[in-house]
């Protein structure tokens, strides 16, 4: 057992190789946080530790990941917000001295940089699942399984049928946030089309939508699937460039953005930033 670091959320405990994070279980925490439960970052994993002045009179610690080390944070691919930040321990302001002394001893057994050629960190383990607005999916660790509601998915959906897609033909996946526009988890199929379709019509993808595919559920998610794949090949990316669109899906699109609009679900500035978005893919 080493030295332990309690924050607001997370401790840390200092190994002898390796950082433990333990995130609190409790209503204040970040439900991400209370799903990843417990990491071991292995010292080889980061390359290097900041100290800096929160809100409110904290101060806060971050250890900063290597490049490709974690696949929690390749599959975020920086969409996640400041507080689900698995990295960061917020301390009070007057602790600032004792969290000082430990970014000093850290910073002093840290001897890697660069990226990584592997995954450093282990991958929240299968079986794991979550409901999308379109279908639920799931991961045994071998296969990703998309069944798909009713009442959500859509004709594309259903012509293709439920899906089962081994690990051993993907290349990747691409995540995006649940908290923006269009988010959605997509595989990465080694025979995907360069331009792939829009999410709620690609039969690979299930879209997020209020209350399905949220954060803490879909990003472990992502992230089991994406060392999976990782394990399996060489190969592995994050995501696919974005689609070029024609004239009819990008009206098609418009016209369901004010749909949720008019139903005061999308508003005024969020409306006008994501027409425009659409727009400028004609």
């Amino acid at each position: 057992m080493g030295d332990v670091l309690a924050g607001f959320h997370a401790a840390w405990e200092f190994e002898s190789d390796s950082l433990v994070v333990r995130y609190e279980r409790s209503l204040r925490t970040p439900k991400l946080f209370q799903a990843l439960g417990e990491r071991r970052v292995p010292l080889a994993a980061l390359s290097g530790v900041t100290l800096t002045h929160g809100r409110r009179g904290t101060v806060v610690l971050r250890a900063e990941p290597r490049p490709g080390a974690d696949p929690l944070m390749e599959a975020a691919a920086g969409q996640l917000k400041e507080g689900c930040d698995p990295y960061r321990l917020v301390l009070p302001a007057e602790r600032e001295t004792l969290a000082e002394y430990y970014a000093d001893e850290l910073r002093a057994r840290l001897t890697h940089t660069g990226p990584t050629d592997r995954f450093l960190v282990a991958a929240p383990e299968a079986p794991l699942q979550f409901k999308a607005y379109d279908g639920k999916a799931s991961f045994d660790g071998r296969s990703v399984f998309f069944r798909w509601f009713w009442t959500g998915a859509s004709s594309a959906k259903w012509k293709a049928g439920d899906q089962s897609v081994p690990v051993a033909d993907l290349v990747g996946v691409e995540w995006r946030s649940p908290e923006l526009l269009e988010g959605h988890l997509r595989l990465l199929h080694r025979d995907s089309a360069a331009t792939p379709a829009p999410a709620d019509q690609d039969p690979r993808a299930v879209v997020f939508g209020l209350g399905y595919g949220p954060v803490h559920e879909s990003l472990p998610f992502a992230a089991a699937v994406l060392a999976a794949v990782r394990r399996a090949g060489p190969t592995a990316v994050i995501a696919s460039p974005a689609a070029r669109r024609d004239p009819a899906d990008i009206a098609e699109r418009i016209r369901h953005l004010g749909a949720l609009h008019e139903a005061g679900l999308v508003t005024d500035e969020e409306f006008t930033a994501k027409k425009a978005e659409l727009l400028a893919e004609l």
